[in-house]
């Protein structure tokens, strides 16, 4: 597996809007090869900024990469900010295979 993170600090007081356009957006992922899963995180108020996390989990890097150069990705993100920034400089991506998983052990029924 491989996760793909990004990270934003979005600049005070700017939270609500950033989070609509996540909300709001047609992510383009759910039907895409190798694609596992997304989460949006909220993070701690720093003094400028709230931290937030975009945390997308695929089969493998090549799944991601993929991805990164397909229309679905171009199509995901033409709904960035546009009047005004939202966060403070550029999204700071980090990308990780996964080397260990443990699950959380499930009722035997």
């Amino acid at each position: 597996m491989f996760i793909a993170m990004n990270r934003f600090k979005v600049a005070k007081g700017s939270e609500a809007e950033f989070e609509e356009v996540w909300l709001s957006r047609d992510s383009h992922l759910a039907d895409l090869p190798g694609f596992v899963e997304f989460h949006m995180l909220r993070g701690p108020d720093r003094e400028d900024h709230t931290l937030y996390s975009s945390h997308t989990i695929w089969e493998s890097r090549a799944d991601f990469e993929n991805w990164t150069r397909s229309e679905a990705f171009r199509a995901a993100h033409q709904s960035a900010p546009r009047s005004k920034p939202l966060y403070i400089g550029h999204p700071e991506f980090e990308g990780f295979e996964v080397i260990q998983t443990v699950e959380r052990k499930r009722d035997a029924a």
